[in-house]
This record gives C-alpha cells, structure tokens and sequence, in this order.
C-alpha cells in the first residue's frame, strides 16, 4: 500500500476528524501522509556458544572432590594412638583417595566437549598421566599400610598376612586392579611407549576401567563406603555418573555423528614433501560446531586403518560441506592415510582442543607455528577477526622446501593486510629466529600480543619460553602440542 492510500485510508476511518479538518482549515484540507510502519525483521537464531569449563574451575572441582572424600574419611575416623590404628586409618584414606582419582583419570579422559574446549586435550592428556602416577603411589601406600596394620593386629609376619588377605574376595579383586593399573602405567612410561605399536597401548588402557570396576567391588566391601547406606549409595552414584559419561561421550556420540555426517574422502593432493592434505564431503556439517584451531579423531574405513583413530587439526575453516585435514606422513599410519582412495567413509569424532578464538583477550595476536604445526594456526590465520596490522604469522620451518600451504598463507596475508614471516634455518644455527631479542625485533610491541603457538614439543617449549623473557605474560601465550 502506497503512503498516499494509507492516508486516504486514514482518512475514511475517521469522518470526524475529517470533518474538523475541513472546518478548520478549508474544504482541500487532508490528513497529512502517514508513515509507513516499519516492517519487523525476523530474528535470526544464532547457535549459542558452546559451553566451556576453565582450567581453573576444573582444578577447582578436582580439589573440592578430594576434601570431600577426606571429608568422609574423617569423619568415620576413630582417633586412637594404637600402632594398628594408626596403620589402618592411613590405609582407609589412600584407599579412598586412590579410588576417588581413579574415577578422576577416566573423567579427564571421557572427551566431554565442556571440557575439551575449555581446558585442550593436550593439557588434559597431561594431567591424566599425572593423576596415574599419583593414583598408583595411592594404592601403594594404601597396600603397605592395610599390610602393616593387619600384621600388627594379628600378630603376624608379613608374608602370613599377605597370604591370609588375599583369602578375602574383595581383597584379592583389589590386588587384580592394581597390577592391571600398574601394567598400564608400566606401558605409558615413555621408554616403553616408543618400543610398542599404538594399538598395543591403547589395548592396555583399556584395562583401566576393569581396574576401576574391581576397585569399586573392594570399595563396598570395605568399612568407608560400606558401612553406610547413604555413603554407599553415594559412591554407586558418582562411579554411575562417570560410566554415563563415558558411554554417551565416547560411544553413543561418535555413532550418532557418523550416521548424520555421513563423511567421504573426495580427494588427496601433495602439500610439500610428506606432508598431503585430506578433502573430506558430508552432510550437515555445521553441526559439528568445529572451531579454526581445533582437531578431530578420524577413522578412515579402509584395511590397516579403520581399528586407529588419528588425531589432526583442521587445516581450514568448514566451508558448506566440506572439510579439510593437513596430514605429515610420519608413521605407519599416516602413511597409509597418503593411499587412501576417494569415496573411502570416514568416522570422525569431535571437535577437540582449546587453541581457539575463545582465549583471545587482546587485539593484536602473533600465530607462532613449527612444522605442520601449522594446520590449525592457518585456520586460525584467515578467521580470527582483526582490522589490518592485528595479525602476525611467524613459521618456522629448517627450509623454504619444508614450507606447508605457503600459497595459501601468503593470498590471506596479502588479502587480511597481515604481516606473514617465515623463520627458515637449522635448530643448531647459531642465529635462533625464536631467541627473545628477534621476537621482539620482528613483532613491534611483542608484549601486547595475545601469542597462539603450535609446533613439535621441543619448539613449542623453547618458544614459549622466549615469549616470556621477551615480556609476554604466561597467561597470554596459548599452546598447544599436536603429538601428545
């Protein structure tokens, strides 16, 4: 409707004020044109941030749970000077704490997306191997001690005390768990780790949860937990709580994304030497909510590969529906990733990891990559907002050979107006392009720069450690290790 039919419109419903316009003003007077009424634009539902649980508040949680723990230990403690006493009191609280930080490891390791995104999975990976090493001096001391504290008891030497416990089912389910927790750990030492296949060692892992479960068993037999309905129920219900976890995370979510994903390999094409890139089609998928700077675990049905999940860093933002991965064939396995044929399905799981825009505190940010340590920090490169001069990419790379996705890094640097330098050189040079001076000389005001850094462990950690001497405060240098 035109304005000028809206006022004639106007006018028609309104005879008197019609009428009084004509008395007052003359017998031509009109009601003046009406504005037309703004048209309400429909809203435009935006998907919510994903929901993120920090460094902190996770430590915090983690912390809080083991009081609460000590807490019931505490108080169901009879406090007595008796030897035997003294040995079993211990042996109820490492008891305790042990089983408590067992169910902690497998949290840490139950890949929840809160989590995930906020803390990283290379820092989670790292705390969980902490928390073995800890959880297995637990049920150490809580061995010697229930040994020592029964042998003072009875009266008894250590080897007839030892033989008389294990008489005891719930005992002896104990003693199983923990030499299975100790083969694990034994297989994640790193001398070990280098001499046995990934298969193998994710096979032992799996142990653990029958760890946990024969703990479990020993825990309601004991006198903590299963001397009280409420304390027993309790108990059940927090193993319950991190079995759910468990199953839905790691197995109902992965099939769920496989059937509506639907992913296939589209192509495979050379990057530079041994390194290659993966295109990868499917269906819906904003859905996975992937994040530049984040990895996936791939698992590509196809012989010697569908039993491996593989983790790799999206080498590009998800453009419509189609993904892209960045491979270095360093291994058996990536090796046979180079081979694989289009059409080939593909399972993947995530998105994992915390190198995102979400860490971002200041407006000038410095991507510092090594190697193919470069695939998510290129994601990162072309997406992360900023008006010109924001941006700095530094690479480090021992030649120009060695160089990965150059092309692209240089068309988004030219079309962002961001500086792109390429650090090229020998790690035994005698100049050090990461050395804190040359940092500083190649990045103006290097300490106002939130700093995201990405490369092998040896560079990741000398780098990190020049950012801080050349004044970037810890809190805003964000790393990340992409062989954890």
């Amino acid at each position: 409707m035109t304005t000028e039919a809206a006022s004639a419109s106007e006018l028609s419903r309104y005879p008197a004020l019609n009428a009084y316009l004509r008395h007052v003003e003359g017998p031509g007077a009109e009601l003046p044109p009406i504005p037309p009424r703004p048209t309400r634009q429909p809203r435009i539902g935006r998907p919510a941030a994903p929901l993120r649980i920090s460094p902190r508040a996770l430590r915090a949680g983690i912390v809080a749970g083991g009081i609460g723990v000590s807490a019931l230990w505490a108080v169901q403690a009879e406090p007595s000077a008796r030897l035997d006493a003294l040995f079993a009191t211990g042996a109820h609280l490492t008891g305790l704490l042990a089983g408590y930080g067992i169910l902690v490891m497998l949290f840490l390791m139950a890949r929840i997306p809160a989590v995930e995104h906020g803390v990283g999975a290379d820092r989670l990976a790292r705390r969980h191997a902490a928390g073995g090493r800890h959880v297995l001096g637990l049920c150490a001391a809580h061995l010697v001690l229930a040994v020592c504290g029964y042998a003072t008891h009875a009266g008894t030497d250590l080897v007839s005390t030892v033989v008389d416990l294990l008489g005891y089912p719930a005992i002896a389910a104990a003693c199983a768990g923990t030499g299975l927790l100790v083969a694990v750990g034994v297989s994640s030492a790193r001398a070990v780790r280098r001499r046995v296949s990934h298969e193998t060692w994710r096979a032992l892992h799996l142990l653990t949860y029958l760890a946990a479960a024969l703990g479990f068993v020993h825990q309601l037999a004991g006198p903590d937990v299963g001397s009280g309905v409420v304390t027993r129920w309790l108990w059940a219900l927090l193993h319950a709580v991190v079995a759910v976890l468990l199953v839905w995370y790691r197995l109902v979510v992965p099939v769920h994304q496989a059937l509506r994903h639907s992913l296939r390999v589209v192509a495979v094409h050379g990057e530079g030497p041994g390194v290659f890139s993966v295109v990868m089609q499917g269906i819906g998928l904003d859905g996975l909510r992937a994040e530049p700077g984040q990895f996936l675990r791939w698992r590509f049905l196809r012989g010697g590969l569908w039993h491996t999940s593989l983790p790799f860093s999206l080498s590009a933002p998800v453009r419509g529906d189609e993904l892209r991965i960045t491979v270095k064939a360093l291994g058996r396995h990536t090796r046979r990733v180079r081979r694989i044929a289009p059409g080939t399905r593909v399972l993947a799981t995530g998105p994992f990891g915390a190198l995102t825009a979400h860490r971002r505190t200041r407006r000038k940010v410095l991507l510092l990559a090594g190697g193919v340590g470069i695939t998510p920090l290129r994601a990162l490169f072309e997406t992360l907002p900023g008006t010109a001069g924001d941006l700095t990419l530094l690479y480090r790379a021992s030649t120009a050979e060695q160089l990965v996705l150059s092309g692209e890094l240089e068309a988004i640097a030219r079309s962002r107006q961001a500086a792109l330098h390429y650090l090229l050189g020998p790690s035994d040079a005698s100049f050090d392009p990461l050395a804190p001076q040359a940092l500083r000389n190649l990045v103006p005001e290097l300490a106002e720069h939130d700093v995201y850094v990405c490369g092998p462990p040896g560079m990741t950690a000398a780098a990190t450690t020049a950012l801080v001497r050349a004044g970037v405060p810890e809190g805003h240098i964000h790393a990340e290790c992409f062989t954890f």
